[in-house]
């Protein structure tokens, strides 16, 4: 079951006073509309889809440097480029932050001084003494996580024998065992499976003298302790059982005790080829893509090699390169994406257009559509090794990643395509019906629904100590959950389907004592309410419902006073924080999508949320979400992991607003109806 849009374009009388007592006229809001759907479609590619850049921290550029140093290759220009835009975002305390605005990190701070130091910065660069003195005053090296010290084991810059032990005979344990490749998160597969190869093999370059970090140890590094340390606190814990394992593991690698490591090599290297296959590199991701090229190179692969080419070129198609700068840094730069988004931006924007009224036949839709459902996936992939018996569908996040498509992403295209009338009716019809099949059997036990994986949810693998990236598990979260009911809705699914109610249990229980919901894919309480507000109302739950008017009042309390909403991604450390930050377009929109859910339609609150987007909406019918004084810098309101890494993804400043001001002129007309 589809439901029609309505057309926004259609004269309606003024917006009346129930609609707050603010002197905003439904032309205003309808111009606003109008200019950001011109907007959009300008931004459509030639073959259909939309495709905004993917922003991210240092961490990329730094790591870019550091792979091309131990490989020998890259070019000295677009690496000098790197640097710049490294010394973009240094902080006035001389670290560097996981995003605009936010506090200095160990990790960042080590990683970025080490890039310095490799393109020729002496230590006694004011910036490198500046960011040394950050970097002793919070702990030093040793206060690293395991990725980050794996990479300097490579450059001689820590010991191997110090780092925890990620063995590649994981790849060996059956899938019945309680610890197995596919109980942990597919990103961390991608990432680890290719790190357990060079941990393995141990690759090493040695670097001048002046280009190592001797500095960055407190203390020195000849006293200080490179171990993990125990937890003395509680002798008997899982952290101290698994530091117990890890020191095993690695007494018996020194003398020589590891009978199954060549097996285990080779079966890891095959995993990583075989995913190599329809997808443009290792998880179509940064960091596996970076680790699979290191990985190789330490299996002996050749530059000319046509594995290595591919990777390499994958790899490199990530880059943004500004020989000349920009308008709003001037300075040459080469910036790196964690991957690519088109998928998930063209969902968004067809479901945006359609809602704001373009037509469900307008070729500028179908040619989007088409393209969507040309990346319909069609080949079984990890999530398979769980769920069985189920035919392969749904859709993942870049152009190609054939073996992780994604719950959130396919739930965001059947809502797409529900805007859209595709002359190819039948096939429309069993791809969706495919999908839907998908994404029932990927629901978890406890109702929920997660990204890649289903009950991905054992909580002990975050006390293993290679896991300290925070990013072992894809739980079931309320914010894909409720995207999920949002679209089941579309299709006709109503709370008489068990599965439904069970989708909203799971979500009641998982509400904050304040109201709010934790967002895990997006930044942060805003977001995760105001998808689990659409899912409910799509629904059909009463919105008097205590829940509902609950996170109603919580949005309302935590609106800024220029009318706008902010929260940023320090909420994740620190949850009191939540609902505070600058106002920003997206966030703003999502707060007006919450309300307006939850029958909001009377308040100031929205009233002055619309007026804040129409007044920061530029002629062209954009908006920008640039931090103030920072060279540029846009807020972060995506998440990849929190407390680790977050995302600006430069289209939800355009595609949210409009589907805000489109839903709110939609209930004006309804309210001024009756």
């Amino acid at each position: 079951m589809i439901k029609s849009s309505d057309n926004p374009q259609t004269p309606n009388q003024p917006l009346q006073p129930r609609f707050g007592r603010l002197d905003l006229g439904l032309d205003q809001v309808l111009d606003g509309i109008r200019r950001a759907t011109d907007w959009l479609l300008g931004q459509q590619h030639e073959d259909g889809y939309w495709c905004g850049e993917l922003e991210a921290d240092v961490m990329l550029e730094a790591d870019y440097i550091f792979m091309h140093t131990l490989l020998g290759t890259g070019e000295p220009g677009k690496m000098q480029r790197a640097l710049n835009e490294i010394l973009r975002h240094q902080n006035e305390d001389g670290g560097w932050s996981l995003y605009p605005g936010g506090p200095s990190n160990i990790n960042y701070g080590v990683k970025s001084y080490l890039a310095l130091k490799l393109m020729g910065w002496s230590k006694d660069h004011p910036v490198l003494v500046k960011a040394r003195e950050w970097v002793l005053a919070n702990g030093g090296v040793v206060e690293c996580n395991t990725f980050t010290k794996i990479y300097l084991c490579a450059l001689g810059q820590y010991d191997y024998d110090a780092v925890p032990a990620v063995p590649p005979e994981i790849v060996l344990f059956p899938n019945w065992f309680y610890f197995n490749l596919y109980e942990i998160s597919s990103w961390s597969r991608g990432i680890l499976v290719p790190l357990s190869i060079i941990y393995a093999k141990k690759p090493f370059k040695k670097l001048a003298p002046e280009q190592g970090i001797e500095e960055l140890f407190a203390g020195g590094r000849q006293n200080a302790n490179l171990h993990l340390r125990w937890d003395k606190k509680n002798p008997v814990s899982w952290r101290n059982f698994f530091l117990l394992t890890d020191r095993m593991v690695h007494w018996f690698e020194r003398v020589h005790i590891r009978p199954l490591r060549t097996m285990a090599i080779r079966h890891a290297k095959e995993w990583m080829l075989e995913r190599f296959e329809k997808s443009d590199g290792l998880g179509a991701i940064y960091p596996a893509m970076l680790n699979s090229i290191v990985a190789l190179r330490c299996l002996d692969y050749s530059f000319d090699d046509p594995q290595m080419i591919r990777a390499m070129d994958e790899f490199e198609k990530l880059g943004i390169d500004c020989p000349e700068g920009t308008v709003e840094y001037p300075t040459p730069t080469f910036r790196m994406q964690p991957c690519f988004p088109p998928v998930w931006d063209t969902a968004q924007a067809i479901y945006a257009l359609g809602e704001a009224g373009v037509q469900r036949d307008d070729p500028r839709l179908l040619k989007a559509a088409d393209w969507i459902l040309s990346k319909e996936v069609r080949t079984k992939g990890d999530w398979a090794e769980k769920v069985k018996n189920v035919e392969p569908g749904g859709w993942y996040f870049e152009f190609n990643n054939e073996f992780y498509p994604d719950v959130d992403d396919t739930g965001q295209v059947l809502l797409a395509l529900s805007c859209v009338d595709n002359p190819r009716e039948r096939y429309h019809y069993e791809v969706c019906q495919r999908a839907l099949n998908w994404i029932w059997a990927m629901q978890c036990r406890n109702g929920g629904w997660a990204s890649f994986d289903k009950d991905n949810t054992k909580m002990i693998f975050q006390y293993i100590p290679f896991a300290d990236h925070n990013a072992m598990l894809d739980p079931p979260t309320v914010d894909i959950t409720g995207r999920m009911l949002e679209m089941l809705a579309q299709y006709g699914f109503t709370r008489k389907d068990p599965r439904v109610e069970k989708a909203i249990q799971f979500i009641l229980k998982d509400q904050e004592p304040d109201g709010s919901w934790f967002g895990r894919w997006g930044v942060n309480y805003l977001y995760g309410t105001f998808l689990v507000l659409r899912g409910l109302e799509a629904m059909g739950m009463w919105n008097h419902e205590p829940a509902i008017q609950q996170a109603a009042e919580w949005i309302r309390m935590v609106q800024n006073t220029d009318g706008g909403w902010g929260e940023t991604c320090g909420t994740y450390d620190d949850p009191n924080q939540r609902g505070i930050g600058p106002s920003t377009p997206s966030q703003t929109a999502w707060a007006i999508l919450g309300l307006l859910a939850a029958g909001d339609t009377r308040s100031d609150s929205v009233a002055k949320g619309v007026r804040w987007l129409i007044e920061r909406q530029h002629e062209d019918g954009s908006w920008d979400e640039l931090v103030p004084g920072r060279n540029g810098e846009s807020y972060y309101t995506g998440t990849g992991f929190p407390r680790v890494f977050y995302l600006g993804y430069h289209l939800y400043k355009q595609y949210f607003p409009l589907l805000a001001l489109t839903t709110y002129q939609r209930a004006m007309t309804r309210e001024a109806a009756e």
